[in-house]
């Protein structure tokens, strides 16, 4: 094959190079088969590549069709609903929401309705009038002297950093338009995400950035100068994310500029790997004496926690420890193993962690069979991308969600696949200020409004149809889902399985225990 191709080269090097100096053709195509000829010549003698050595020249057809693998399968094979992470049909909606364009859609459902998994919704023949624009939820117990009314649909945990100045702006002011709360994410507080105004969740992950001191431990001082901030209206303690648990955030260095390492503290060039765990609490009692700590240092604003369900066991030893300190958070996010991020290992991405349905289901029962549920919101973290989506985690026990990937959508989003590498061709998760600017904040921001609130008026819709009157009304039997040739309600699918009932069991046995003894205060040094 080799030889062939050097033939049909030297061949055509003579042909075109008489016909240029006879003037009947362009020297141009000379100059070009001579450029072809050395790069065989390279190809041919290179050891790093085996396609290459084998077959110079139109190997290289190879790396050009796997580098535009991502847009042909997008643009030209993909359906519009098998396509993962984000089907083709969800990205569509977000699009068509985001810029308040065609609302309705032709011919009848592109979904299987007869497939395995698929779920529906169980419309009432008396349908209400859900007039309710703007649905929100307290968050604070008895506990927290500053409680935060939320909307039902919010901005998940994205970093600057991990997404451009610009993305955060956008998402900021569409954030304050629309009345609802912008999670900071673990790379801490940065002036875009101030001085939009909006309300803010600030994320202390195991790095502690922004509140850290040298050493990378948490500064209570610090944190207790910026937490008081009146657009801080709650902090989120990040055990683990859905993408990676068990594992410290990435920051690929090539993303590290100035800007960032100053806000972070870390090395410019340099890529930044948070601590799989915290340092400032290492069992289920000190991460509620940590909550309390918090909580005294923020002036009483709403604390909670965030994890990727893994053991549950620990999870039962957390609501064990809540109980006999008698500190309850505010709140618990649950995000689901299929999380979504801009780095992260392939083991930890596609393996590790509990998806977010049976793990917001599990959350929510064992905080009743705890009794602690009156004293805890629960807020799912996961793929929202219509009202349904919402409808679905409020029913297995949410009572407001968050989402990262699909606001992202509303900015611009094409699933480019291009997160890691600092070359998002929309200027979302880039720090390349080139790209940046081509990202419109003032447009974006409209968008990441109109999205939410196409959502939320959508969710209306949804309970109006079942017969509800508002989101509390919402629960498991008002879904069916078709499993194995079944149709269940998630009531039955849910509550009837063995794994469940085994933890009923345990919480019955705690219970027989008695009342926990008052914990003993720790020494002072």
């Amino acid at each position: 094959m080799r030889n062939t191709i050097f033939l049909v080269l030297a061949f055509l090097l003579v042909f075109t190079g008489a016909f240029a100096f006879l003037k009947w053709l362009s020297w141009f195509w000379f100059i070009l088969l001579v450029f072809l000829s050395l790069l065989g010549i390279y190809d041919s003698f290179q050891k790093k590549h085996t396609i290459l050595r084998n077959f110079p020249v139109i190997g290289h057809l190879r790396y050009l069709l796997e580098m535009l693998r991502p847009e042909i399968k997008q643009y030209f094979i993909e359906s519009n609903i098998t396509e993962y992470p984000i089907a083709r049909i969800y990205r569509s909606l977000v699009y068509e929401e985001a810029k308040g364009v065609l609302e309705t859609v032709p011919f009848g459902s592109e979904l299987d309705q007869y497939a395995s998994d698929y779920k529906w919704v169980n419309h009432s023949c008396f349908p209400t009038n859900v007039t309710e624009e703007d649905f929100r939820v307290t968050i604070g117990n008895k506990q927290c002297s500053q409680p935060y009314s939320a909307s039902l649909f919010n901005i998940s945990a994205m970093s600057f950093g991990s997404i451009s100045n610009a993305a955060i702006t956008a998402l900021g002011r569409g954030a304050k338009a629309g009345n609802f709360f912008h999670n900071t994410g673990e790379g801490g507080l940065s002036p875009y995400h101030l001085e939009t105004g909006a309300d803010l969740v600030w994320q202390l992950g195991t790095a502690y950035f922004g509140a850290r001191d040298k050493r990378g431990y948490f500064d209570p001082v610090l944190f207790r100068e910026k937490s008081v901030h009146p657009h801080m209206k709650m902090i989120e303690i990040k055990i683990s994310q859905g993408a990676k648990p068990g594992h410290g955030g990435i920051l690929p260095g090539v993303k590290v500029d100035k800007e960032i390492a100053d806000i972070r503290k870390v090395e410019i060039g340099k890529t930044v790997i948070s601590p799989p765990g915290h340092t400032a609490f290492t069992n289920p009692k000190e991460l509620c004496l940590f909550i309390q700590q918090l909580r005294e240092l923020c002036g009483g604003k709403p604390v909670g926690f965030k994890l990727c369900l893994g053991r549950r066991e620990e999870f039962l030893k957390i609501c064990e420890a809540m109980l006999e300190l008698k500190i309850y958070p505010d709140f618990i996010t649950v995000d689901g193993g299929e999380g979504g991020t801009g780095a992260a290992p392939f083991d930890f991405l596609n393996f590790v962690g509990s998806p977010l349905k049976e793990a917001l289901y599990f959350a929510d029962h064992t905080l009743k069979q705890y009794e602690l549920r009156e004293h805890i919101k629960l807020i799912a973290s996961g793929k929202v991308f219509s009202g349904f989506n919402l409808f679905e985690k409020l029913a297995l026990g949410a009572d407001l969600c968050n989402s990262a990937r699909g606001m992202m959508l509303a900015l611009g989003c094409i699933q480019a696949y291009r997160c890691n590498t600092n070359k998002c061709p929309v200027g979302i998760a880039t720090t390349d200020a080139s790209l940046i600017a081509g990202l419109d904040i003032t447009d974006k921001a409209q968008r990441v409004m109109r999205f939410h609130r196409k959502t939320i008026l959508s969710l209306g819709d949804l309970i109006a149809a079942v017969g509800l009157h508002c989101p509390d009304d919402v629960g498991l039997k008002h879904i069916s889902c078709r499993q194995d040739g079944q149709i269940l309600t998630l009531a039955e699918l849910f509550e009837g399985t063995k794994e469940l009932s085994t933890h009923e069991e345990h919480d019955r046995k705690i219970k027989s225990q008695g009342e926990p003894k008052a914990p003993t205060p720790p020494k002072e040094d």
